[in-house]
């Protein structure tokens, strides 16, 4: 079914209409290997350069010097590896981010310290091991929060003390309820929550302080009845309510 996107007229990247009269692929037509508006190297659409690509590989490497840089990119997703190395010093970070997803990994390693955030991320998912850990500390958030998903869990403890909260909320998500005792006084109360949420019962003794009256209330709902019965008069009246409901519901 055509989209939207089939519909546009051709044109190439610099806004200029053209046809297949003047094509070098005029004889991949009949295989449907090339379509005007749909499977085309020449468009500046992304979709039809990559659909071009995608049913003609072979001819990748052909492509891999344009001077449009989404044919560049799109061009190193589906060409020999062998034949990328090249765009590992590419002027465009789009074009470094795609080598760095297909190269081999001695060569991914020399990548891990790109300027550009996007090639670093794309590093982040293909490293493992040491040259992942080596990642942990870079000054990009998203590329730590990557390197958050995908590290070994007994690793994880090197990221306590990341300064986003949305990366240590990761490390909460991945570890083990026994392990998240040092998360119990993140400085973000939001943090504090989700390892409340997840840590073991009897460790919520450390919470029923908490200044904040969120995590108090995941205390109220989960804690032992000895840690519970310390929040039956507490200053709000919701944690109060679920300390003393949760008290009645142990009791039963």
């Amino acid at each position: 079914m055509a989209t939207t996107e089939d519909s546009e007229a051709a044109t190439d990247w610099t806004g200029r209409p053209f046809s297949c009269q003047d094509c070098p692929h005029r004889d991949l037509r009949a295989g449907g290997r090339c379509v005007l508006g749909r499977i085309c190297v020449r468009d500046k659409r992304s979709k039809r350069i990559d659909r071009f690509f995608a049913k003609n590989p072979e001819l990748c490497g052909d492509y891999l010097d344009h001077l449009y840089f989404e044919v560049r990119a799109l061009a190193a997703k589906y060409a020999n590896p062998f034949q990328i190395a090249r765009l590992m010093k590419d002027r465009e970070p789009e074009v470094r981010a795609m080598a760095a997803l297909r190269l081999p990994i001695p060569r991914v390693r020399e990548m891990s310290k790109d300027k550009d955030r996007a090639v670093r991320i794309a590093c982040s998912l293909r490293l493992d091991g040491a040259d992942l850990v080596a990642m942990a500390h870079d000054e990009d958030e998203h590329v730590r929060l990557t390197v958050a998903r995908r590290i070994d869990p007994s690793l994880l403890p090197i990221l306590f003390g990341d300064p986003s909260a949305t990366v240590r909320r990761y490390i909460v998500a991945r570890l083990p309820p026994e392990k998240l005792f040092g998360m119990l006084h993140d400085v973000d109360p939001v943090v504090r929550r989700e390892a409340a949420e997840r840590v073991t019962p009897d460790a919520l003794g450390r919470l029923v302080d908490d200044p904040d009256l969120r995590v108090r209330f995941v205390v109220a709902d989960r804690a032992p009845r000895d840690i519970v019965v310390k929040l039956i008069d507490d200053e709000d009246e919701v944690v109060r309510a679920r300390a003393r409901d949760r008290m009645a519901e142990v009791k039963a």
